[in-house]
């Protein structure tokens, strides 16, 4: 065997480079673990606002798009990491993730579960983000990401069902196009063209229905009497004038 030096046969150096090689080529790799520990580590730079997780994982040149409907870039996003006030408190985990991971791209999609104490009062929300990592000159980094939060019902407040006869009654968007509101003992309902559902009162005048984002209310004229059912839907309404 022909030898590169006195002392380092030819296939040995070949096998050498090949293993370097493999190594490197591992070493950029990743996998859904890594990704949900690097994003763990986002979550918990929120609170402390600990700006050099978002620094080190989100790309110069990506797109971020919150629950709130902002869409920043990363200068934008990482001055937004900032400590929570004095008196609140709070922590972010990363659930049920998922991941697509192929040659130079990887997208993570999961759940946080968000608890926040603010002067001794808890508040939780859930929110899913999806992140597209891509793997450029050897380091992963975040090059888009969004998030949405889930909707929940709001709790059900204290009502009076004296006040349901004000509101029975049917209400027209249009020809041929009318709902009516009827009360069954101590429950308001709403329905058209046969779907029934209940109006759960959030006060006794502001209603919404399960599972639906949006709330009821009734508008009434100058003489204190009902005129119009609004269905309320992202703070613009549609109005259902109550029918004589």
């Amino acid at each position: 065997m022909k030898l590169l030096s006195n002392s380092t046969p030819l296939l040995a150096v070949i096998l050498l480079i090949s293993n370097v090689a493999s190594a490197d080529a591992a070493g950029d790799t990743i996998t859904q673990d890594e990704l949900v520990r690097r994003t763990q580590d986002l979550c918990d730079a929120v609170a402390p606002g600990n700006q050099e997780p978002w620094k080190k994982y989100f790309a110069d040149d990506c797109i971020f798009a919150d629950e709130k409907g902002r869409t920043m870039d990363k200068a934008a996003l990482v001055a937004d990491i900032t400590p929570m006030p004095d008196g609140y408190s709070g922590t972010i985990k990363v659930v049920n993730a998922k991941s697509r991971i192929y040659a130079d791209t990887a997208v993570l999609s999961y759940d946080l579960n968000e608890t926040e104490t603010i002067f001794g009062q808890n508040l939780t929300a859930r929110y899913h983000t999806t992140d597209t990592w891509l793997r450029r000159n050897s380091a992963w980094q975040i090059i888009a990401s969004q998030a949405h939060r889930y909707y929940e019902d709001p709790a059900i407040g204290k009502f009076d069902p004296r006040k349901f006869a004000d509101f029975t009654g049917s209400y027209e968007l249009g020809p041929g196009q009318t709902r009516t509101v009827f009360a069954d003992g101590d429950k308001l309902f709403i329905e058209r063209k046969g779907k029934k559902e209940e109006l759960l009162p959030e006060t006794s005048e502001l209603f919404f229905r399960k599972g639906v984002e949006g709330r009821i209310l009734f508008r009434h004229n100058d003489r204190d009497k009902v005129e119009a059912l609004i269905d309320r839907r992202n703070n613009e309404d549609v109005v259902w004038r109550k029918m004589k």
